[in-house]
């Protein structure tokens, strides 16, 4: 390659490593996989060294990927916030070990490894022990200042053990600390969000980092408050004195990053899940394939091990470039991919009329399951990767949650392969599509589409909504193509001599359904709120909304202020709840539930609550109980005061185990938190 050449092709690759970072870091919504990010930017890193009079001081290559967004003070890190380097090779994971043999003169050097989670990179401030602010890394140099973001963390102390009156360990809370770590939203939260998403017709996200990061940068905290965000600590920035000058009993405790770990779960802050301490690189790397084997248990997405020198002494003696530690590597896991072959492509319509392509693949073998369909996101998405029915396509479970199609084998693609092309009419009513400025989405308008008034009469009828059993997904399909559902009120209109011509022996099924039809009208108030799917408002801010206002009627009227007034409601929420509610049609669907005998019950009052059997307790529910389900141990632990968390940590009060209890129940025995199976659950509730 020529200089010329290598110019040219290091303005290009410039140009699409600044891109990928601002998709990234700012708008938590990249188009590439990490793997082919992190080998655009190593080829740009290979040709700049060939050709080192290209290199500038701004390039990619020498800075931290920026996170910095409009709207949020920013402020100086007292101590820069650098990233990692990474790698995907074992051989390069040894390399980085030699050359820290050949600076310290011995193979035996002992590292720590953690567990690299995958979320947004924070600096906390400790003020004599008490929290003060939280910043993003930002440039390294300074981030956003997300604070108030923060403090809807429950897992975040809002001052240090220790701090008031004896020292942790021997170690006393320093006068001023930042505390370096990584904000993340647990798998068990990205999938219920998502499954609010999917009950709504909306986008669903992609993985849970995208999720955090586009979370934490929310202008309304109340907005954050509503998604569970949670925080791990694992480093240390500015701090004074530094903790070596306050032991008491030396420098041991706090001469070594397994030490920190000691010390930050001393001071009451929440810490990786596990870490490991090896001696030498063979070992170290016999740790980081046992990570691999284990990540699959963790409550959170963990897409690789950080590895770093134990000994604080040798880390300062091994310094930094501009960028990175050069005592600290992340391996990265390569994503699990598999390939086959794009059958076809099924758009599907949502509640809200969005159209959702999905790719219907010939069956593979993805992380352990047979993978048969995928997502592709939206009409943006498929034109930028030129998916084509026919083609050979990279599967890979985004976030190791959801497939997604990741890229096109192009050698394989047959001459009959052509570009696909979008429908321009709703698949299922022929309503010309469109598509709202601002959105990626593309919506079919028509709110009588039967695929929408499936959707919609499904989801009020859901177990998140009045809970109709015996109306499923058949038997709507069913009524909507009878012509006897048109909306949700006409589930109160259904006639027993309809439904008695659906089959012969239907007299049984038909009259425990209209049973539960009937027992639906006196449905618990937030059921009702939920089940009438307003945009953002899910089964957390419908509790909420019922607590506060009592009927759907109050509701319906509610004024902006009252909204706000409400602790989980922000703007976004309000305007949707307005918005809502000034549809004629959505008033006029209010008046005819009231009309026809809906009287949704009224919530326990708050001081009725904060009297209840669990008030104050957190609960995680693994595996199957032998009489109730999940959403019913659920609301009866609300009812009773109490919460429902996704993950297990020394906060969990208990745990409802019941058969076929996976990892949460392992952890929950190595955390000493107390396991009951329903049984002693009835007794809590004093049932």
């Amino acid at each position: 390659m020529t200089s010329a050449e290598a110019q040219q092709r290091i303005a290009q690759l410039r140009a699409q490593v600044g891109r990928h970072d601002d998709l990234y870091y700012r708008q938590a919504k990249p188009e590439i996989a990490d793997f082919d990010y992190d080998r655009l930017k190593r080829e740009l890193a290979d040709l700049e060294a060939q050709f080192p009079e290209s290199m500038e001081a701004d390039s990619p290559t020498t800075r931290v990927g920026d996170d910095r967004l409009e709207g949020f003070v920013t402020f100086r890190h007292r101590q820069p916030m650098q990233s990692l380097d990474n790698t995907y090779s074992e051989a390069e994971l040894r390399a980085f070990h030699q050359r820290l043999v050949k600076l310290f003169g011995r193979e035996d050097l002992a590292y720590v490894v953690e567990p690299k989670i995958d979320g947004i990179a924070v600096s906390l401030t400790y003020e004599k022990g008490r929290f003060v602010r939280a910043v993003t890394r930002g440039s390294g140099i300074e981030g956003d200042d997300i604070t108030a973001n923060a403090q809807t963390i429950y897992a975040l102390p809002r001052e240090l053990k220790g701090a008031s009156s004896r020292a942790a360990k021997g170690v006393p809370v320093p006068g001023s600390v930042e505390i370096r770590g990584e904000i993340f939203m647990t798998l068990a939260e990205f999938e219920r969000i998502n499954r609010e998403r999917e009950e709504a017709g909306e986008v669903l996200f992609a993985n849970p980092r995208n999720l955090a990061a586009g979370t934490i940068k929310q202008l309304d905290a109340r907005e954050v408050a509503r998604r569970k965000l949670e925080v791990v600590l694992y480093g240390l920035g500015f701090c004074e004195p530094t903790p070596e000058q306050s032991a008491r009993d030396g420098a041991d405790l706090l001469g070594t990053q397994s030490g920190l770990h000691g010390l930050l779960k001393a001071w009451g802050l929440p810490t990786v899940e596990r870490f490991w301490t090896a001696r030498g690189i063979d070992e170290t790397w016999r740790v980081v394939q046992e990570l691999d084997q284990l990540r699959h248990s963790f409550a959170y997405a963990t897409d690789g091990a950080v590895i770093k020198l134990d000994s604080f002494a040798q880390q300062r003696e091994a310094g930094s470039t501009a960028k990175a530690p050069r005592w600290a590597i992340a391996y990265k896991f390569t994503a699990e991919r598999a390939e086959t072959r794009l059958k076809a492509i099924t758009v599907q319509v949502g509640r809200t009329g969005v159209l959702t392509p999905v790719a219907e693949l010939e069956p593979v073998q993805l992380a352990g399951t047979t993978v048969s369909r995928a997502t592709l996101h939206n009409r943006d998405e498929i034109g930028r990767k030129d998916i084509r029915v026919g083609d050979f396509v990279q599967v890979e479970k985004a976030g190791e949650v959801i497939p997604a199609v990741v890229g096109v084998n192009l050698a394989r693609r047959l001459p009959d392969c052509v570009a696909y092309v979008f429908p321009s009419q709703c698949p299922v009513c022929g309503t010309r599509v469109v598509q709202y400025d601002g959105e990626v989405a593309v919506r079919c308008p028509n709110v009588g589409c039967p695929a929408q008034v499936r959707r919609r009469v499904l989801h009020f009828a859901s177990k998140a909504g009045v809970d109709i059993e015996g109306l499923g997904e058949a038997m709507v399909g069913t009524l909507v193509e009878k012509g006897w559902v048109k909306g949700i009120a006409d589930i109160y209109r259904l006639r027993r001599d309809d439904l008695l011509t659906l089959g012969k022996s239907v007299e049984k099924s038909t009259d425990n359904l209209l049973a539960a039809v009937e027992a639906s009208k006196r449905a618990e108030l937030w059921r009702v709120v939920n089940g009438l799917g307003i945009t953002h408002v899910g089964a957390a801010a419908a509790k909420e909304l019922a607590a506060r206002f009592g009927s759907l009627e109050a509701l319906a009227e509610a004024p902006r202020d009252d909204l706000l007034s409400i602790g989980g409601i922000g703007d976004t929420m309000a305007d949707a709840i307005i918005a809502h509610f000034n549809e004629p049609r959505n008033r006029d669907l209010v008046s005819q539930l009231l009309n026809l005998g809906v009287a949704p019950t009224t919530p326990m009052r708050p001081a009725a609550v904060a009297a209840a059997a669990l008030a104050g307790k957190t609960f995680v529910l693994t595996g199957t109980l032998p009489s109730l389900s999940r959403e019913t141990a659920t609301a009866k632990i609300e009812v009773a005061g109490g919460r429902v968390s996704g993950s297990v940590s020394r906060k969990t009060s208990y745990v409802l185990a019941g058969e076929d209890a996976g990892s949460k129940l392992e952890k929950a025995r190595s955390l000493g938190v107390p396991v009951i199976d329903e049984t002693e659950f009835r007794q809590l509730l004093g049932e």
